[in-house]
């Protein structure tokens, strides 16, 4: 069965989603620039190839990344961090495109956060199985800014709880062009993504990417 069988279920669930106070969800947001955006992820990912980071303790994440924009985020052995370079180049990362800006200040401006100015996106790679734990995005020194994360590709379920990491986070299905924005009071709500479930997309076939959208600085 493909995702693209689910795209319908769009249309039975509201249009904006309020997972919190701070955080909502956009369905189908970024739908109407899908093939704009992944032309655009190809071009960033022939400079800045796609990669499995190592985490401070040693372990390679099943997730694979790249970035765009001023700054890019980078894990290994010395910690989690913001960097203008690429460690596998050498060289810049690639400019982040216009398109990928203005897409996360408008969502950004449609859930109440006006002004959002992102200088780092992050690009994930999920591929069935791999998945996020939850996680807290504080590495950014800014936190008067919001997240803005598209998902683009197979569904996946996300999961969003509160500022501890006992608290029982809330599952939510993600599909193809959905955003999640979370600011103010869930700034540093713990989130994360389940494995991925196999199947497969019209436009990217076996996998799901995500950008995430930070002012870092």
């Amino acid at each position: 069965m493909t995702a693209d069988l689910f795209d319908n279920i769009d249309a039975m669930v509201p249009a904006r989603e309020q997972l919190a106070e701070g955080a909502m969800l956009l369905r189908g947001f970024a739908r109407p620039q899908q093939h704009e955006l992944l032309a655009a992820i190809d071009a960033i990912t022939a400079q800045a190839p796609f990669r499995r980071m190592f985490t401070p303790g040693g372990h390679q994440m099943s997730v694979a990344m790249t970035n765009c924009g001023n700054l890019g985020w980078v894990t290994d052995r010395s910690g989690y961090r913001y960097d203008a370079i690429d460690p596998e180049s050498g060289q810049l990362w690639p400019a982040m495109p216009a398109l990928f800006r203005e897409l996360a200040e408008h969502a950004a401006a449609e859930a109440g956060f006006g002004g959002f100015a992102p200088d780092a996106c992050l690009i994930n790679r999920y591929e069935p199985g791999a998945k996020m734990s939850l996680h807290q995005d504080r590495d950014e020194r800014n936190m008067g800014a919001p997240i803005v994360s598209i998902s683009l590709g197979l569904p996946a379920i996300f999961l969003f709880g509160g500022l501890k990491r006992s608290d029982k986070p809330q599952r939510y299905r993600l599909q193809h062009g959905d955003v999640v924005v979370w600011g103010g009071p869930a700034r540093l709500a713990f989130h994360g993504v389940m494995p991925l479930a196999d199947g497969e997309h019209g436009l990217i076939d076996r996998k799901r990417i995500n950008l995430t959208f930070r002012r870092a600085r």
